[in-house]
């Protein structure tokens, strides 16, 4: 039997131009924003409307998914 996972990552950078893009690693959702607050809402919603209508169980996801996000942020030089 196949272990189901119980989260799907994402990973939030700076966009090329400007703003943060985010990007789920098991399931094909991208999404951007210009603000960290604006940028995860989005990929909240994103992520919800992408499972809305799927069998999770095929896309190897348990029921109720945790979203874990992780953030690449460059290093602050003095």
């Amino acid at each position: 039997m196949q272990s189901l996972q119980h989260t799907i990552k994402a990973v939030i950078r700076r966009g090329e131009e400007s703003g943060y893009v985010a990007v789920c690693m098991e399931i094909a959702v991208v999404t951007q924003g210009s603000t960290l607050d604006e940028v995860t809402r989005n990929l909240q919603e994103a992520v919800a409307l992408h499972l809305e209508s799927e069998d999770l169980a095929a896309l190897g996801l348990a029921n109720n998914p945790m979203l874990v996000v992780t953030m690449e942020v460059e290093p602050a030089y003095a």
